[in-house]
């Protein structure tokens, strides 16, 4: 997933609200820009940390700004737009870049299911089950090298852990996926000490069948894609 149009510096001064973040522009600017993540973002929302934006020109839009990434000291690289997994996840897709699902060639997204929810991507193949695929972005790390999820109290995310579930239980194929958005980590695991129920979801969800995948991802200010399978410390 390339970014266009192109991505420009600014230093944090705050985020807010958990969709505002005030920032100043290379030439002193201070704007307002959306921050597309509602988690915690522990350790990625410090004052005077360097961002990467994204401009853009929709009248429609009150925000001429989105934030994409931050640069931590030492250049790594964070994508906090919890948006952009699913596209990532699908360019891979299409790119027959995660072994476990080359095997697909239908994908749609947002497909409802389970109690008034919506999968991320359904995965369809002629004399294959079909695939029910949740996306789930991971940007936490408090450990050098260790990639952790979730951030912080995820209610919606044992909910989602609970119905795929019920998908296996119903015959198909169901699989959680961590994305992580940091080009620094290179294993991953829960951080139950954040959410210990969301924990118990995930240990109940893999008894039931749901598959678990991790992959990590290279990021710059040019893009982000898919790279290698990351291990599960869990």
């Amino acid at each position: 997933m390339s970014f266009s149009p192109p991505l420009v510096p600014a230093i944090l001064l705050k985020r807010y609200k958990r969709f505002l973040a005030d920032v100043t522009l290379p030439d002193g600017t201070e704007v307002t820009a959306h921050c597309p993540n509602p988690g915690s973002m522990l350790g990625l929302k410090d004052a005077g940390l360097r961002v990467w934006l994204q401009p853009n020109d929709d009248p429609k839009r009150k925000l001429r700004y989105g934030w994409k990434l931050v640069e931590l000291p030492g250049g790594t690289f964070v994508g906090i737009d919890t948006n952009s997994a699913n596209r990532i996840t699908r360019a891979a897709l299409n790119a027959k870049k995660i072994p476990e699902l080359t095997a697909y060639s239908l994908i749609k997204p947002e497909v409802k299911y389970g109690k008034n929810s919506r999968i991320d991507l359904l995965l369809q193949e002629k004399n294959l089950p079909d695939c029910y695929l949740e996306i789930k972005s991971v940007t936490l790390s408090r450990r050098p090298g260790l990639a952790e999820f979730p951030d912080s109290v995820t209610k919606r995310g044992a909910k989602h852990l609970s119905e795929l579930s019920a998908m296996v239980a119903q015959g198909h194929r169901a699989i959680m996926l961590y994305l992580v958005q940091r080009s620094d980590c290179t294993r991953f695991s829960l951080a139950d000490d954040l959410d210990p129920a969301y924990s118990a979801a995930f240990f109940d969800a893999r008894k039931a069948g749901v598959e678990i995948l991790c992959f990590d991802t290279d990021i710059s200010p040019a893009g982000i894609s898919v790279s290698h399978n990351l291990p599960c410390d869990i």
